[in-house]
């Protein structure tokens, strides 16, 4: 007869309980501290994982401006052209040098919708970083209209509280400019 039902767990329930102590016999132990060490992690990691998301933004100070020096918004350009970044009320440092009111140039291309502002910025051929602190580059670009956005990562890629954007510009590629 079963002391006690322990539903999936057949040596408790097929009278492997202890009458004299009411332990489990030892082959069921294991399997239970997996299980309760399974929900600790998984109550106490999902709380960590949530604390560190705030602390992995930096704060951005208040009037900081990402801009473009060129391209203008509307310029008619070559396929392969300047970009020249600007930044004020903050300084630029490389991807990985933790510095207070710092960051790093990441320049959307042809982005319809901003990527998740709390998190790393995806690296592709529409989202490239410019983790070395670069404040200009060659782009090259099809001919066609492009849209261009600057935005401002810190140390692990991910964009500043409140986020540091430029304004989105356009730009039109043409052949022989």
């Amino acid at each position: 007869m079963t002391l006690v039902d322990m539903p999936g767990c057949p040596e408790w329930n097929a009278g492997g309980l202890n009458a004299i102590t009411r332990s489990p016999p030892m082959r069921v132990l294991p399997r239970l501290l997996i299980a309760l060490s399974a929900y600790v992690l998984v109550v106490l990691g999902t709380g960590v994982a949530h604390a560190a998301e705030g602390l992995l933004r930096s704060p951005a100070p208040a009037g900081a401006d990402l801009y473009f020096i060129s391209p203008k918004n509307g310029a008619i350009v070559a396929p392969t052209f300047t970009v020249r970044f600007g930044l004020r009320g903050m300084g630029v440092a490389p991807a990985g040098v933790e510095r207070e009111n710092t960051g790093h140039h990441h320049i959307l291309i042809d982005v319809a919708e901003l990527p998740p502002m709390d998190q790393p910025l995806p690296a592709s051929e529409n989202v490239v970083h410019f983790g070395a602190g670069q404040t200009e580059t060659q782009l090259t670009l099809k001919p066609g209209t492009h849209t261009l956005q600057l935005v401002l990562g810190n140390h692990l890629h991910i964009p500043h509280d409140p986020p540091v954007m430029s304004e989105k510009i356009t730009v039109t590629v043409r052949e022989g400019q």
